[in-house]
């Protein structure tokens, strides 16, 4: 999912927060749905570089969406919880109703091309290739 440009959110109040309606989507979701995950894990899961998960996750606690809890982990090393607040987890809701908006209009557009390439293809079995050469 590498994506770059757009901005972070219609709703942002400063512009140099950008990532991908898209982007920005499966961030809040993989922090909502797995809080405890490293940047690291965060990076290669969403195929972003390690800077840039940094930079979006420093970008979210800064917009008051995420906050940031430390535990200690098995091996003994303290770790953290990136944790959506009230106001991220209405960000997550506004990007997934945004990002569910935009997959139903790509949709649309495959399943009117699928349409037209069925008749396209109708078409060329009604003309054969006897027609084609005259």
């Amino acid at each position: 999912m590498h994506r770059q440009g757009g901005s972070f959110s219609n709703y942002m109040p400063e512009p140099k927060h950008t990532l991908s309606v898209e982007a920005r989507y499966r961030l809040l979701k993989l922090l909502y749905d797995k809080p405890g995950l490293s940047q690291r894990e965060l990076a290669a899961t969403l195929e972003i570089s390690l800077g840039k998960t940094n930079y979006c996750i420093r970008a979210l606690i800064e917009l008051g969406w995420v906050k940031v809890v430390n535990f200690h982990n098995s091996r003994h090393k303290i770790g953290y919880l990136y944790k959506l607040t009230p106001k991220g987890f209405g960000e997550k809701t506004r990007a997934t109703r945004q990002f569910l908006k935009r997959k139903i209009e790509e949709y649309q557009e495959i399943e009117a091309e699928i349409t037209a390439l069925q008749q396209e293809m109708a078409t060329l079995e009604t003309v054969g290739p006897a027609q084609a050469d005259q």
